[in-house]
């Protein structure tokens, strides 16, 4: 099923996973039109201008495992790909997930999984964890896990450029506007239609709209679990040092990394306090003070001493039936191809979300990674993939 001059693919989406599929359509040798259809081509408030931008292997789901790899595995040849200038300011250091007690046995059998999947992850003991980073409180601990390669952080923004760039040198065409429907015709995708009034015909028509992917298909009938929810990253000085400093993943569920000459930090907010967060960017200060600092003081001591300098808040574009991406065609229209719903590890997988689109598009079948798993058929059935790594 490769591409041919006269077809067309347009993508709903032009943040990092949009564009990471123009890039791989090209790469996997398609050559009819594609064009990408963004309705702020600023990305000011898009998920991937907003994201804290890290990347692990520690996942509960093989699939998000292989994904994380390869992302790495991409990092890691960017100026072969990109050119000698290409740089992501991958920043390579292991995540530390701290577990209590009671978790050591099922963190456990988590590593096996995770080290069958390919990852290079190992546990410590409490007395492990604190010999490595002394300044961290492990009396109630039971467990910290760590990957020794392929986890740690980036520049979101930058990979995105990087997509962009490459994909518009090659040919796609972006443009701005508001893709209200996608329209249908004897059980295939014919066309998006803008809000505009404008149409683009289309042969395939690829959903990588975020958090606004299920308003581009419920004219359709089709009802995506995907909705906004806002997640805020707070910037702090602090007595501590940074040097060797990981990815802390807490057992509260509180989040703290370096970032410049200081750190970023935050927790989700309770299930019962998490709601559809559509039009609303405001930081979330009181998690700071009620949840947040007290987490984050008790396991750091050095941090009953902090400062906040700034905060901002973005979007997960989460899943709500099981935490995972959905990535494939729609069971019934097939030429209407999902890339959504990725419950904050879009930027991590955004390559490998990109090259599996490719691969579908212009192969019929998923190559380097099988994403079958994510496909929408669960989403019919109502069957969840829980991703239970999740923070």
């Amino acid at each position: 099923m490769m591409g041919q001059s006269s077809e067309t693919v347009v993508i709903i989406g032009g943040a990092i996973v949009g564009s990471s599929v123009a890039y791989f359509l090209r790469e996997q040798g398609f050559d009819g039109r594609i064009t990408v259809v963004e309705r702020d081509p600023t990305y000011r408030k898009s998920s991937t201008a907003l994201s804290a931008a890290s990347i692990r292997t520690q996942f509960g789901c093989p699939v998000n495992i292989r994904m994380s790899l390869f992302g790495a595995e991409f990092f890691h040849t960017l100026k072969s790909r990109f050119g000698p200038d290409a740089d992501i300011g991958f920043v390579e250091r292991g995540y530390l997930i701290l577990g209590g007690p009671e978790a050591v046995a099922e963190r456990r059998a988590g590593i096996d999984m995770q080290r069958g999947a390919g990852a290079d992850v190992v546990a410590l003991t409490p007395a492990e964890a604190k010999a490595r980073h002394p300044w961290l409180q492990v009396e109630d601990l039971g467990i910290a896990t760590t990957a020794q390669r392929n986890e740690g952080w980036f520049d979101a923004w930058a990979l995105l450029s990087l997509f962009r760039q490459a994909a518009r040198d090659r040919g796609v065409s972006y443009i701005e506007g508001h893709a209200e429907a996608i329209e249908v015709k004897k059980g295939r995708a014919t066309a998006v239609r803008l809000a505009d009034g404008q149409t683009i015909d289309a042969d395939w028509c690829v959903n990588a709209a975020g958090a606004a992917s299920p308003a581009v298909v419920s004219g359709l009938g089709i009802e995506l679990p995907v909705s906004p929810r806002k997640r805020t990253v707070f910037c702090i000085k602090a007595p501590l040092a940074r040097t060797g400093f990981p990815m802390l993943f807490d057992t509260s569920g509180a989040w703290i990394r370096p970032e410049g000459d200081g750190f970023i930090c935050g927790i989700a907010p309770g299930a019962d306090n998490d709601p559809d967060a559509t039009g609303d960017f405001e930081p979330a200060h009181d998690l700071l003070e009620t949840t947040l600092w007290p987490a984050l003081a008790h396991r750091i001591p050095a941090l009953e001493q902090l400062r906040v300098e700034s905060a901002w808040a973005g979007h997960y574009e989460v899943n709500t039936l099981d935490h995972n991406g959905i990535i494939g065609p729609h069971d019934e229209i097939e030429n209407l191809v999902f890339a959504t719903g990725f419950s904050g590890h879009g930027v991590m997988h955004a390559p490998a979300t990109g090259r599996g689109v490719a691969e579908w598009i212009t192969r019929g079948r998923f190559d380097a990674i099988d994403l079958s798993p994510l496909g929408f058929g669960r989403i019919r059935a109502g069957t969840p993939l829980p991703e239970t790594v999740i923070y």
